[in-house]
C-alpha cells in the first residue's frame, strides 16, 4: 500500500507539475525524468499540410540573377516544363521596358532578350507541350510567341487582334490549342479574343487571325485570364467590373458558354483555380480583397462562396512587417491546400495559408528583395519559388538553401512609368448560377 501510494503521488505530479518540481520534491535524477514524460506523451507526427507549411517557411535564397544593363520592373514570370527528364528548363520574365527576358532555370544565367515590342507587355507563358515556345501579349493588339532555343528576334507566330484591341491579359490552354487575350475597354467594347494555336512552330513569322470573340459578359477592362489546368475547354476571366466569369468554350455561343458569374465587389487583379480536380476559383482584387468560390456547388443548394475577405491586410498580421499587398496564389496539390503570396513595399514576402475558416501567416521571406514584389512562379517539381520585383531582381528560393551567387542585392527601387491599375467598383452586382 505504501509503494502504491508513492507511485500514485508520482503520477499526479507528472500530470500537474513540471519536471523540475518533481525532481526537487522526490530527489529524482534527471535521467529518469524524460522516461516519465515519454510514457505519458503521444508520438507527434506532422500532417502533409504541416510539412508543406514548414517547407515554405524554410525557403531560402538559392540563386540571384545578375543585374541587367537596363533595369526594369519584373511584371510576370513563367517556367517551362522539360520535354524529357533531365532537360534544361527556362524562365521567362516580362519586364516594364517592354522586353521578355529568358534565363536558365537552375543557374538564373541570362540567355536572351526579345525587345521589339511597340506596346506594354501583359504577361508571359510557356507552351505546355513544347518547352521552348514562349508567348507574351502586347498592348498594341498582338500575342507573339518565340522559340527560345533560337537566337533570332523574329517571333515564330503572331496572333493579331482587331484594330481597336488593346490586350492587357492572356493565357494559353493546357492543351496548347487555344490562346485567349483580354482587352481594355474601348468606348463600350470589351473583348475576350480567341485564336487557334496549333502549328505554331511550322509557320515561322506567320500571322493568325482570331477564331472569334466574347463581348457580352464583361463591361470593363479584362485584367486577368486563366485556363483550367487540366480541362482545356474551361477558362475564367476577371475584370475591373468586379465580375469573375467561368466559360466552357466548347459551347456554340457566348451565352451558352457562360457557366457561372461571381462578383468580387471590386476590381480583379489576379485569379486562379484550386481544390481537388481544380473545381474551385479564387481571385484577388486591386484593393487587396480575396474571394474563393466552389464551382462544384453550382448545381446544388449549397452556397458557392467559401471565403470572402474585403481587405486581407486587416486579417493577416505579420509581426513587425505588416502586409501591404497581395501578389497572387497557387494550389499545392500534395498538401491539397491553397496558398497566397503577399508582401511589403520594402521587399518582404509573406506566405499565407488559405482555409474556409480564414487566412493565416505561414512564414515570411526577408532579405531578398528591396522593393515591391510584383510576380512569382511556384515549381512543384522541386518545391521552389521564383520571385521578381520592382528592384529588377529575379530570385530563386529553395527549402534550406544557401545562396551561392556573388551578386549583391540591389538597394535602390527602380523608377518606372508602369503604374498599377486601381479602379475600385462598389456597384452591387448579384452572383448568379447557371
Amino acid at each position: 500500500d505504501v509503494i502504491a501510494g508513492f507511485l500514485y503521488a508520482i503520477l499526479i505530479l507528472v500530470v500537474f507539475h513540471p519536471v523540475v518540481d518533481l525532481i526537487d520534491n522526490f530527489n529524482l535524477t534527471y535521467k529518469y525524468a524524460p522516461l516519465i514524460i515519454i510514457s505519458w506523451g503521444e508520438p507527434f507526427e506532422m500532417t502533409a499540410v504541416e510539412k508543406v507549411e514548414e517547407q515554405l517557411a524554410g525557403l531560402r535564397i538559392a540563386r540571384r540573377c545578375a543585374p541587367s544593363e537596363e533595369a526594369a520592373y519584373l511584371l510576370d514570370i513563367d517556367t517551362s516544363t522539360p520535354a524529357q527528364p533531365g532537360d534544361s528548363r527556362f524562365v521567362a520574365v516580362s519586364c516594364s521596358n517592354r522586353s521578355v527576358r529568358v534565363y536558365d532555370r537552375e543557374t538564373l544565367h541570362f540567355l536572351r532578350e526579345y525587345s521589339s515590342h511597340p506596346g506594354i507587355l501583359s504577361g508571359v507563358r510557356f507552351a505546355h507541350a513544347c518547352d521552348s515556345v514562349v508567348f507574351s501579349a502586347c498592348s498594341e493588339g498582338t500575342v507573339k510567341c518565340w522559340d527560345v532555343r533560337s537566337a533570332t528576334q523574329k517571333p515564330v507566330q503572331v496572333f493579331s487582334g482587331y484594330p481597336s484591341n488593346v490586350f492587357i491579359s492572356f493565357d494559353v490552354s493546357c492543351s496548347d490549342l487555344i490562346v485567349c487575350a483580354g482587352t481594355e475597354k474601348v468606348e463600350k467594347d470589351t473583348f475576350l479574343v480567341f485564336w487557334d494555336a496549333r502549328g505554331i512552330t511550322d509557320c515561322a513569322g506567320a500571322t493568325k487571325e482570331p477564331l472569334g470573340v466574347y463581348s457580352e459578359s464583361h463591361n470593363d477592362d479584362i485584367t486577368k485570364i486563366c485556363f483550367h489546368p487540366i480541362e482545356p475547354n474551361l477558362v475564367v476571366s476577371g475584370s475591373t467590373d468586379g465580375l469573375v466569369n467561368v466559360f466552357d468554350i466548347n459551347k456554340d455561343n457566348e451565352e451558352d458558354a457562360l457557366v457561372s458569374t461571381c462578383n468580387s465587389d471590386s476590381s480583379v487583379s489576379s485569379l486562379g483555380w484550386a481544390g481537388k480536380d481544380y473545381k474551385q476559383v479564387y481571385c484577388m482584387t486591386h484593393d487587396e480583397g480575396f474571394c474563393w468560390w466552389d464551382m462544384a456547388q453550382l448545381d446544388t443548394e449549397e452556397p458557392i462562396t467559401l471565403l470572402h475577405i474585403l481587405d486581407v491586410r486587416e486579417t493577416v498580421c505579420a509581426e513587425n512587417h505588416g502586409l501591404h499587398y497581395l501578389v497572387g496564389g497557387w494550389y499545392h496539390e500534395k498538401a491539397g491546400k491553397l496558398f497566397l503570396i503577399g508582401g511589403t513595399s520594402t521587399g518582404n514576402i509573406h506566405l499565407i495559408s488559405c482555409g474556409t475558416g480564414g487566412l493565416s501567416l505561414v512564414g515570411s521571406l526577408c532579405g531578398g528583395h528591396s522593393a515591391t514584389v510584383r510576380s512569382f512562379c511556384w515549381s512543384p517539381t522541386d518545391e521552389s519559388l521564383l520571385t521578381g520585383g520592382e528592384d529588377a531582381q529575379l530570385l530563386l528560393w529553395k527549402p534550406g538553401a544557401v545562396e551561392r551567387s556573388l551578386t549583391k542585392k540591389a538597394s535602390l527601387k527602380i523608377s518606372s512609368s508602369v503604374q498599377k491599375r486601381v479602379r475600385v467598383h462598389n456597384t452591387s452586382l448579384k452572383s448568379r448560377k447557371k
